[in-house]
């Protein structure tokens, strides 16, 4: 049986890994507010595709969160994200909830309230900066079935080693896909031919802890 996840807001965030999931052989369903960005999430093939508020319980049962093996919340409100974990948890049983976070103070918090992973780029950035332990720090793993899927926020600065390059020319592992390019105030989602810049924030999801050789080709690291 296929292991269903649920990504709940966060258009650009859930076009990157819904496409990246789908692929993976994940069946993926998505809950958008808004009506004319659903039209366009509803053109990625195999993605299930809800419009409506996902604090809803009414909308997050048409979804079938009652199904899902992974409910992961990306709204732009750190609140709205709590509210759809402790629901999705709660209500419906979802076994693991992961959420984004824009203020770094909330994570123990969330965390304290059953959320299994909660994602923050600022804490993160300032983990690495302290501890020197980019490895470490860089990739919030995700536990999935069986298996493990990372999601990992990856900066490529200057001097890295991928920069300039297209896709297809860097030596990434196989188990290792580019979901998605944050490119200054826009969100790419890439193809092999996606040229890497300097001053790009690279979105990885990995499996068989293949990040660490991931995140040293392209950064240098």
């Amino acid at each position: 049986m296929k292991t269903s996840v649920l990504l709940i807001g966060g258009f650009d965030m859930t076009r990157g890994l819904a496409s990246s999931l789908l692929k993976k052989g994940y069946n993926v369903t998505a809950i958008y507010p808004d009506y004319e960005k659903c039209k366009v999430l509803a053109e990625i093939e195999g993605l299930q595709v809800i419009n409506g508020d996902g604090t809803k319980p009414f909308i997050l049962e048409e979804a079938g969160a009652e199904k899902m093996s992974i409910a992961i919340a990306l709204t732009d409100h750190d609140d709205d994200n709590l509210v759809i974990c402790e629901l999705c948890k709660k209500k419906f049983g979802v076994k693991k909830t992961v959420c984004t976070i824009k203020n770094g103070e909330n994570t123990e918090f969330f965390r304290k309230m059953g959320v299994d992973a909660v994602v923050c780029a600022t804490n993160a950035i300032t983990s690495i900066i302290e501890q020197q332990a980019f490895m470490d720090e860089m990739t919030t793993v995700i536990p999935i079935g069986d298996g493990r899927l990372s999601i990992a926020e990856i900066p490529i600065s200057e001097t890295a080693p991928a920069v300039g390059k297209k896709l297809w020319e860097i030596n990434l592992p196989k188990e290792v896909i580019v979901g998605c390019i944050m490119r200054q105030e826009s969100n790419i989602i890439p193809r092999g031919d996606t040229r890497v810049l300097a001053g790009d924030v690279l979105i990885l999801l990995s499996s068989a802890k293949q990040e660490t050789t991931a995140v040293r080709e392209l950064t240098g690291r």
